[in-house]
Formats: structure tokens, C-alpha cells, sequence
């Protein structure tokens, strides 16, 4: 027994011995696959149960303020060619040409570059990717002809608010307006990922419920300011303007004054940015922001407000109008070349009378005119969310000899760009306040938080309130019996300012015989403000080329759609007795007056005939009707047609006249009417 003990401890002593020694190997050999070949091991295991794939985020898409797609992005398949695996090139070319639009030399030359990668044809729709994965499988192409995901712009609305969008190339990279300037917010990345698959390349595992979808920070959504309904109806207009007066171009910019935020932003001619390259790069600028231009008389606005804020005028101020002033040996003259009389400071805005601005721009001095020119943000970049802006020109008031200082108060000697010249004006309708204008409302993460938001951004004030309301009342007189009574609308107060303006040639020097721009700038309604108005056309073709001819039009009837989209009430009764205006303004105008429904609250002035005609009175007199709950326009107008002038303090509606109604008086006298909102 003793010995069959010391059999069984020997026996175990060599059992223990090599189970010892076994382990000491598969430690090391454990070590060896780990430290030594762990990398080649991991790599090899890696590629047989899975592959390497590149995810492509789509780019950011970009939405207007009511949440509708302006530009999407969609993924597509590119086609790539691995040259080194290429057995037949002949072959291959001939099979793959017709199928992506190429000849068969151009798919040698791609395949003759060389390498292992090559792109054939990137972003197919998905009829090609069709066809040519067909084509691979058929013809054993796999180890040659490969797919990649890329992510694809569209712009489903094609040519809307295309130079305000821009457009992008086939790098994901975005070359113009909203995608250049925000392409770091907006554009798309390829990222890595890993995907485990079996021996047909079919997803296995938790692979198939795995999130692959973009995590990053890029891939933004950016939402404009931009209403597309009121984009259509003034790209729409602008089309039919087109039609009508063959312009060189037009530009429009519509404006919310109490905020600074864009409606609408549109050029002509513009393109289609799904093929922007089919297109003259010219076409692809945004002349809103990046063209300058002399604005004529719409630059009186800013004369006038200076001189009202300084004291140098008052609305009933008395001028002699001569016809034409002589300035550092320049003739100055009307826009008729007449001389318009004894005229008041109202009259001289409301016949846009080029000799009475040039008096008062002398009387402010070449500092005091530039210093509101700059106030107003001229001279300067608004500073608006888009690329290529221009700043304009203005003279430094110490090289202003007295003819650039008489030119410039009538929007000569100054280069303004539209959006200046409408942000200017806009601050005229949000009581004097100039607000930094805007064009993206907010910045979506794409995980759908946000990022950043626009506010109102207020940057100086322009003018004094009271001066503001004096100014709001002298310009919506220009509307109701002025130059500007095209763009009137039926039970609508508008304010406003038209210019025509002589193009600069195209070397800098002196004036171009026969090149026009016309314009008209406004805003309305006039108690509330919902929209600021530019309509710029370059270059008008035929007799006609006053802005208040051809520009007007085009706003009144914007201004008439818009306020329609927004379910602005009108002001003013239904009522309106219109047809003799609607016979001024021309056909397809809407224009208005009317008695004031729910004025002040006393006793109306009594008389026997409160609408007596002209030919009631004797000849050379006039019967001076009642103004009593009339808005401005309607008042305008109806002392126009009984061969008097009026005088108008305020603005709103009239509450008293120092003459009363049914007075007999001389033709031309004037009657001085109080208004009161």
C-alpha cells in the first residue's frame, strides 16, 4: 500500500508539473496574440464580421418664418471607379456611358487617372443608380464600380428667393447668399462607422437597430425671416413689371419696420439655383445688398427729416419756387422744368420740387446733411446675414463744395444700396427708431434645440417722435394727392416717396442720356405700420420711366396683396367713392378715400351741402367742401378737385378747417385743415 501511495503522489506530482507548464505556454502564447499580434489579429477579425462604412450627414435644410422648405437636402449615390481593378476599359466604358449621361472617352479618362478611387458621376436621381447597380451585377463590375452616399441640395421652389439663397456646389459647399454666408452652420460631414455583417454583407446583431443617423454639430436648420407667400406675390409683381416696362432689372426688399426682419427679398432677372450653372454669374448677385445706385428723390425723405429736426422748415412754410437754382454754375431745375409758384414746405415734398430741397440742403450745410445721411445708415453696411453687402458713398463734408451739397439733398452726389435705402425709411415708420435689418430668425441644432435666435437689434434713433409724426404725415400726403398716388390702396393710409434718378455711366463720370432708375419707397398702414416697401427698376424701356408712372404701381399692388395675406382691416369705410381717383392712377390701380368711420367723438360742422362739384360755384370761385372725418388722401383730393390747396397739420383724420364748408372762395385758396389720429 506504501508503494501504491507513492504512485499516486508521483503521478500527481507529473500531472501537477504539466499542468503547470501547459498554462506557463498558454500565458505566453496568450501574451503573444495579445501584445505582439493583437493589432493584425483585431484588424483581420474585424474585416471578416463587419466593414468599414462613411455615413454623410445631409446638409442643413433652410425653412422661411412659417416653417416652409426653402432648400432641402436629400442623400443620393455618387459612382466611383477603381481603376487598378479595371480588367476590360474598353469594355467598361462602352457599358457604362450611355448609363450616366457620358461618352466613352470621358469614362477612359476617368478610368486612365489611375489610383484606386475615381468619381464617374456624383448625386445620381435614382433611376441612374438603378440602372447602373442593375448593370454591375449583370456584367460582374463589383470589383471595379462602387457607391457612395453623398447628400444632394434642392430647392423646390426653384427660381423663389433664389439670389437670397444662393446655391451650392458639388462639394457640400455653399457659393452664394444664405448658403455661402452660413455654409459653417449648414453644411454637411462624413463621419465613420462600423457595421457588422455576415459572410453576404447583410447587417447581424445589434447593428441593425443600432442609431447610425448624424450626432454631430453641424446639419443646422436655418430659419429666415422670409415669408414665401409674400415672397410670391412681389416676385410675381415683379415678373408682370418685367413684362410691362423691359427693364434692365428690378429689385425689390420689403421690410417689417417694426423689427427689422425681411418679408421678402427679390431680383429680376434671377435663375433657377437646381441649375445655377446654366446662368450668366451676373444673374446670380443679390442687387439688394451688393449694387449701389443714386437714389433720387426717395432720398428726400432723409433732406426733409433733417430739416424738420433742425428747425429750418415747418410743413406750412412759405416757398417761391423759381423753376431752376443756379448752384456753383450747375442748373438745378424740376422735374417738369416749371416753376411751381408760391408753394408751402408740404407742397415742396409733395411735388417732389427739386429747387426747394436744394435750398434747404444748403441751408443744413454739407456736415449737418451727411451727418443725417449717416444717422439714417448710410455710408455704412447694415450688417445684415448675407455676403458681398456694400456700404455706398458718401462725400466727406469737408470736400463738399455747395453743388454737391445742393445735389445730394435731392439723392444725387450719394450711393445708397436698396436695403439701406429701405431700412432708412422703415425707421421713418417705426417712430424714428432705426433698426439693424435681418434675415435669419433662428439657427436649429439637428437634433432640433436651438441654437441661436435673432432679436430686435435697435441702433440709434433718427429723428424725434414728434418730428417722426410730422414727417409720416408729409409722406402720406405724397401718396394721397402727390407723385406717389399710384401706389395708393382703397381704405389704406400709405406713406411714401417716389425717384427717378439718371444712371451714373458706367466709367464714373457724368450721366448716362436716356438711362433711368425709378423707384418708389414706402410703408403702410400708416397708424401701424406692417410692411416697408422698395421697388427699384433699372433701366425702364419706352416714354414712361418716372418712378411714380411705373414704380408705384408695382408697390400699391403689393401693398394691396399683402395686406390681404396679413388680414390688415381697412382703415377707412367701405363705402369709398373711388372712381374718379382710380381714373388718375391708371388701370388695374387701387386707390381710395372715404368718410372716417368712428372719428372723434363731437358735433360735425353744420352746413347745407357738404360735397358741392366745382360747377356750383361761379366761375373763377370755388365751394370749399367739408374735410370733417376725411383721411388726408380723401381731403387732398377732394380740395384738389374744388381748385383749392390744402394745408394739412398732423396726421390721422380732420377735425378742423379754418375755413368752413361751403364757404365761396378764390380758386387756389388755400385752406389750412387740422389732422388728428
Amino acid at each position: 500500500m506504501n508503494n501504491n501511495r507513492v504512485k499516486v503522489q508521483r503521478s500527481i506530482t507529473r500531472l501537477v508539473i504539466v499542468m503547470l507548464i501547459s498554462i506557463f505556454v498558454i500565458l505566453i502564447r496568450y501574451g503573444w496574440l495579445q501584445l505582439v499580434q493583437g493589432s493584425e489579429l483585431a484588424e483581420r477579425m474585424r474585416y471578416q464580421v463587419g466593414q468599414d462604412y462613411l455615413v454623410q450627414s445631409p446638409r442643413g435644410a433652410i425653412i422661411d418664418r412659417n416653417g416652409r422648405e426653402l432648400a432641402v437636402s436629400t442623400m443620393t449615390k455618387s459612382l466611383f471607379v477603381d481603376p487598378n481593378h479595371v480588367e476590360n476599359a474598353e469594355q467598361l466604358a462602352k457599358d457604362l456611358a450611355p448609363l450616366v449621361g457620358k461618352t466613352e472617352a470621358d469614362v477612359l479618362d476617368d478610368i486612365n487617372v489611375g489610383g484606386g478611387f475615381v468619381w464617374v458621376k456624383r448625386r445620381m436621381e435614382q433611376a441612374e443608380y438603378e440602372a447602373i447597380r442593375a448593370m454591375i451585377r449583370d456584367k460582374g463590375y463589383t470589383t471595379c464600380l462602387g457607391f457612395r452616399d453623398e447628400a444632394k441640395h434642392y430647392y423646390p421652389n426653384d427660381v423663389l428667393a433664389a439670389n437670397l439663397l444662393g446655391f451650392v456646389g458639388v462639394d457640400d459647399k455653399g457659393l452664394d447668399g444664405i448658403e455661402q454666408a452660413l455654409d459653417k452652420y449648414i453644411k454637411g460631414e462624413v463621419t465613420e462607422s462600423f457595421l457588422y455583417t455576415d459572410r453576404n454583407e447583410n447587417p447581424i446583431l445589434d447593428s441593425i437597430f443600432a442609431r447610425h443617423g448624424y450626432q454631430g454639430d453641424r446639419c443646422k436648420t436655418i430659419q429666415l425671416t422670409i415669408d414665401s407667400a409674400i415672397q410670391f406675390i412681389v416676385e410675381q409683381e415683379l415678373d408682370r413689371a418685367m413684362a410691362e416696362n423691359s427693364p434692365l432689372a428690378i429689385t425689390c426688399v420689403a421690410m417689417d419696420p417694426k423689427t427689422g426682419e425681411i418679408l421678402a427679398m427679390a431680383n429680376r432677372p434671377s435663375y433657377n439655383p437646381n441649375k445655377f450653372w446654366e446662368y450668366d454669374p451676373e444673374i446670380w448677385k443679390n442687387r439688394a445688398v451688393s449694387s449701389i445706385y443714386e437714389p433720387g428723390s426717395t432720398f428726400k425723405v432723409i433732406t426733409a427729416g433733417a430739416a424738420l429736426q433742425e428747425g429750418i422748415v415747418s410743413p406750412n412754410q412759405v416757398f417761391v419756387d423759381p423753376g431752376f437754382v443756379m448752384v456753383s454754375g450747375k442748373r438745378i431745375q424740376n422735374w417738369n422744368g416749371a416753376s411751381f409758384g408760391t408753394v408751402t414746405f408740404a407742397d415742396v415734398v409733395k411735388q417732389s420740387l427739386n429747387t426747394g430741397f436744394a435750398l434747404i440742403g444748403l441751408e443744413l450745410g454739407a456736415e449737418t446733411l451727411s451727418k443725417y445721411a449717416r444717422t439714417f445708415g448710410f455710408g455704412e453696411i447694415t450688417g445684415i446675414e448675407l455676403p458681398g453687402e456694400e456700404a455706398g458713398i458718401l462725400y466727406e463734408p469737408d470736400e463738399m463744395v455747395d453743388s454737391d451739397i445742393a445735389t445730394m439733398a435731392i439723392g444725387q452726389s450719394i450711393a445708397v444700396t436698396p436695403l439701406q435705402l429701405v431700412t432708412a425709411v422703415s425707421s421713418v415708420a417705426n417712430d424714428g427708431i432705426l433698426l439693424k435689418p435681418h434675415v435669419v430668425k433662428t439657427i436649429k441644432n439637428a437634433n432640433g434645440s436651438t441654437y441661436s435666435e435673432t432679436r430686435v437689434e435697435e441702433v440709434r434713433r433718427t429723428l424725434d417722435s414728434a418730428t417722426d409724426k410730422t414727417l409720416v404725415g408729409l409722406l402720406e400726403q405724397v401718396v394721397a394727392a402727390g407723385g406717389g398716388r399710384k401706389a395708393a390702396v382703397r381704405g389704406y393710409r400709405i406713406a411714401g416717396k417716389t425717384g427717378t434718378a439718371q444712371k451714373v455711366n458706367a466709367e464714373g463720370t457724368g450721366y448716362s442720356e436716356g438711362k433711368y432708375i425709378a423707384s418708389f419707397c414706402g410703408f403702410g398702414p400708416v397708424e401701424s405700420p406692417q410692411i416697408a416697401l422698395l421697388v427699384m427698376i433699372d433701366e425702364p424701356f419706352g416714354a414712361s420711366f418716372y418712378g411714380g408712372q411705373i414704380a408705384a404701381p408695382v408697390a400699391g399692388r403689393i401693398f394691396s396683396q399683402v395686406f390681404r395675406y396679413l388680414r390688415v382691416e381697412p382703415t377707412d369705410a367701405p363705402f369709398m367713392e373711388i372712381e374718379e381717383l382710380a381714373d388718375d392712377v391708371g388701370e388695374g390701380d387701387s386707390a381710395g378715400s372715404s368718410a372716417i368711420v368712428g372719428g372723434p367723438a363731437f358735433e360735425e360742422p353744420r352746413t347745407e351741402n357738404t360735397k358741392v362739384s366745382v360747377q356750383e360755384a361761379p366761375q373763377g370761385m370755388a365751394v370749399v367742401p367739408n374735410f370733417y372725418r376725411r383721411s388726408i388722401r380723401e381731403a387732398a383730393r377732394i380740395a384738389t378737385e374744388a381748385g383749392l390747396v390744402l394745408e394739412s397739420k398732423g396726421s390721422g383724420f380732420a377735425v378742423e378747417q379754418n375755413i368752413e364748408a361751403g364757404a365761396v372762395v378764390d380758386k387756389g385758396t388755400k385752406i389750412h385743415v387740422e389732422f388728428s389720429p
